[in-house]
């Protein structure tokens, strides 16, 4: 996230504009439509400073903002003025960007970041992976599902779990990984002990 995130050149109005929406992403993980429907009316930029988006069905949830992003959207507003009813992310001619068109733009970034982080090579990233990463690195970081579930505005506690079970396996592939090597093809102690293992489910 970060190497894709430095790539749009903040020196030209669309390369600030590109850097504050990927921004905007990460932190809120807003679907991509969210994010381009968002107007200025919607941020509250004084703290806490928050973003109302609207989501599926109309449902309305506020996201908080890092100093990050209230920065970028501040500056982006500044050198590029919108009305408080008018989309903030728009093309040269003031036209609201598409989807397709972010999606676009990302590859690009993402073929130039593959030489800061070579390991996206081997993936698929479009503006829902941004969605993806905020879910799993706030799972990480040990926020109750329920807290990410309002946060990216999920109908079901369900699609939330899959997050912290995908966590889940991330911790148990670590502790494998801890083992000391042996030879013997004896199960690893832990994978044994009925108490550890309650105790990574409850993780």
């Amino acid at each position: 996230m970060k190497a894709i995130r430095a790539q749009p050149d903040r020196s030209t109005i669309k390369g600030q504009r590109d850097r504050t929406l990927l921004s905007f992403l990460y932190n809120t993980g807003a679907r991509i439509q969210e994010a381009l429907d968002v107007c200025p009316r919607a941020i509250r930029f004084d703290t806490p400073a928050c973003v109302r988006l609207y989501g599926k069905g109309r449902k309305e949830r506020l996201s908080p903002l890092r100093p990050e992003t209230v920065s970028l959207l501040r500056s982006l507003l500044q050198r590029q003025p919108r009305r408080d009813d008018e989309p903030i992310f728009v093309n040269r001619y003031g036209i609201p960007l598409g989807a397709s068109g972010v999606r676009f733009k990302l590859a690009e970034y993402v073929a130039r970041a593959m030489k800061i982080a070579p390991g996206l090579a081997s993936k698929h990233v479009t503006p829902h992976s941004f969605r993806h990463a905020t879910a799993v690195h706030l799972v990480a970081a040990g926020v109750d599902v329920t807290v990410i579930r309002s946060w990216l505005g999920h109908v079901s506690l369900d699609t939330t779990n899959h997050y912290a079970q995908a966590n889940l396996e991330t911790k148990r592939l670590a502790l494998e990984r801890l083992e000391s090597p042996s030879r013997s093809p004896k199960r690893p102690s832990w994978k044994q002990d009925q108490s550890v293992l309650a105790w990574l489910d409850n993780l």
